[in-house]
């Protein structure tokens, strides 16, 4: 889901993690080459869990802030800005942001109900979205999606299962699939998406999940998400009932 204006609480915790880290490293005057302190100590020293640290080190790296060495640890690169879009916590740009990453900046209970979990080979059209090789392996993923008991978004994810092999043994009742793509090896950072939205009439399926009448429009989003190394690494289809769904965008003149 796209972010606009939130405040630094509403950005996921690898995010904020970065960004404590990025502040200590200028506060000490680190400079390319020092060795950062050891995992252990990093995830005491913020109070996070292990594949949360890592998330962050991989965001930081995809950067060029911080480079691991094989066996030796992690290491200062160059403390140089970071886009404001990913490290700013009031950013006027709109931001990649999971349905769990949405709900838990805003104080709401997510719940889900997955409707089919398959593997399957991709189509020639969802290989050319993706970029990979037509009757690759794709991780198929139908869900109802409900904030603090409503029922809000049916949602259609497409993944390379590549990308994140754990897909397939993570239950989705109530895993959120950014969080699991984040602790992948290597991390998958959703990073950039391409997002557009549309009404329409519901089907006659949709009148039957949502329990709705058929007048009720829906907004259908469609968003090709990218990860930390611009690779796209999920297609998603997100049908809302019209009554529970707003976009919103800041739009700028940079002449």
């Amino acid at each position: 889901m796209p972010r606009g204006l939130f405040g630094d609480d509403a950005l996921p915790l690898y995010e904020r993690t970065a960004t404590q880290l990025l502040d200590d490293l200028r506060a000490a005057a680190a400079r390319p080459g020092d060795r950062l302190p050891s995992e252990r100590a990093l995830v005491e020293r913020y109070a996070v869990s292990r594949v949360t640290l890592r998330a962050a080190l991989a965001q930081l790296q995809s950067r060029g802030i911080v480079r691991p060495s094989s066996s030796r640890g992690w290491f200062v690169a160059e403390l140089g800005p970071l886009p404001e879009a990913t490290m700013t916590p009031a950013s006027a740009t709109p931001q990649v942001q999971g349905f769990a990453d949405y709900a838990q900046a805003n104080g709401l209970t997510t719940a889900g109900k997955v409707l089919s979990a398959t593997v399957r080979p991709a189509t020639v059209h969802e290989a050319e979205q993706l970029r990979i090789a037509p009757g690759a392996d794709l991780f198929d993923l139908h869900r109802l999606r409900f904030l603090d008991g409503l029922l809000v978004v049916l949602e259609h994810n497409r993944l390379p299962l590549a990308v994140c092999p754990a897909l397939t043994g993570t239950d989705f009742t109530t895993a959120s699939l950014y969080a699991t793509l984040r602790a992948a090896d290597p991390p998958q950072l959703p990073r950039d998406a391409d997002y557009s939205v549309e009404a329409r009439h519901p089907t006659p399926r949709e009148i039957e999940l949502f329990e709705i009448a058929e007048t009720m429009p829906m907004l259908v989003a469609t968003q090709l998400t990218s990860n930390q190394e611009s690779r796209p690494i999920e297609l998603t289809v997100q049908v809302y009932r019209g009554d529970r769904y707003r976009f919103r965008a800041s739009i700028t003149n940079q002449a």
